[in-house]
């Protein structure tokens, strides 16, 4: 009886082993290769995006070069390697789970489907979807999206942002689906689209830096809010932890209107008072 009994035990832990989450344990993982890797977006400036020397640079590199210090604080530890790997707005998700990158540093929105599978750090971010149009566009509001072509980026909240917004307001409007931010751009130019949906602050970066900005605006009409933070895998708080303590850390002391001045102050964007709400109510004591 009792070999049976031990035989039904051992089967139900391997059971259970096979069901429950296990932990990722990402602080072992770099302190045993002495490297850790930050996936980030090449194309989604400010915030993340191949800078002109050729290295990573935008608003949430910067809070993850926070993030590697407060890792290696948390491992007594001055020689930690680090590697940037670029991801895309559909290998971001496969890669973190793979184990090829242990944060993702872009404009990632935190949604509750998202965490299903992912876990979050504190928020870093917030903005909303909007559409970035031709100057002369007669596109302001949502009825004037009927017979349109809207330019979106597949596997993105935006895309599901839109398509909702269709079905909620009775818009006849059609889906067109661009490879990158860029294309999505081009769209608009090339007239493939009459508008290119994306997160705000992005759409006015990529305005920004094309060949010439006064050809485009925005259309006036948020379609969404989107609050962005640095996505972890899942049940791993410990790491979670470290980056959520340096996070913390950087809205507390201020440094974060540092950055934020760095990435947005030159575009004259004025932090809006739901992003200071955000910051303040993240300062979390020790």
């Amino acid at each position: 009886m009792r070999s049976v009994l031990f035989a039904i035990a051992r089967a139900s832990a391997c059971f259970l082993a096979l069901v429950l989450p296990a932990s990722a344990d990402t602080l072992d993982k770099i302190k045993s290769s002495g490297t850790i890797l930050l996936g980030y977006r090449t194309d989604a400036p400010p915030f993340a995006a191949t800078g002109p020397s050729g290295q990573p640079e935008g608003f949430s590199i910067d809070l993850c070069d926070r993030v590697v210090a407060a890792v290696k604080i948390a491992l007594k530890t001055d020689s930690l390697s680090v590697k940037y790997v670029p991801v895309d707005a559909k290998s971001r998700f496969d890669k973190l789970e793979a184990g090829d990158i242990d944060i993702e540093c872009g404009a990632t929105t935190r949604t509750l489907s998202r965490q299903a599978r992912f876990d979050f750090t504190l928020f870093t971010f917030l903005t909303g979807t909007e559409l970035l149009v031709r100057f002369e566009s007669n596109i302001h509001n949502p009825s004037d999206l009927t017979g349109k072509k809207i330019a979106v980026l597949p596997n993105t909240t935006t895309e599901s942002v839109m398509k909702d917004a269709f079905k909620r307001l009775l818009v006849n409007a059609a889906i067109v689906p661009v490879k990158d931010h860029d294309d999505g751009v081009a769209a608009i130019t090339d007239g493939r689209a009459d508008g290119y949906a994306s997160d705000e602050v992005l759409l006015i970066g990529l305005a920004r830096k094309s060949q010439n900005p006064a050809l485009y605006r925005l259309s006036g009409t948020m379609y969404s809010y989107e609050p962005y933070a640095l996505m972890v895998r899942k049940n791993d708080s410990a790491f979670r932890l470290v980056a959520d303590r340096a996070l913390a850390q950087t809205y507390t002391s201020g440094q974060i209107w540092e950055i934020y001045k760095r990435w947005f102050g030159k575009w004259n964007a004025r932090p809006s008072d739901a992003l200071a709400a955000l910051y303040a109510i993240q300062t979390l004591a020790e």
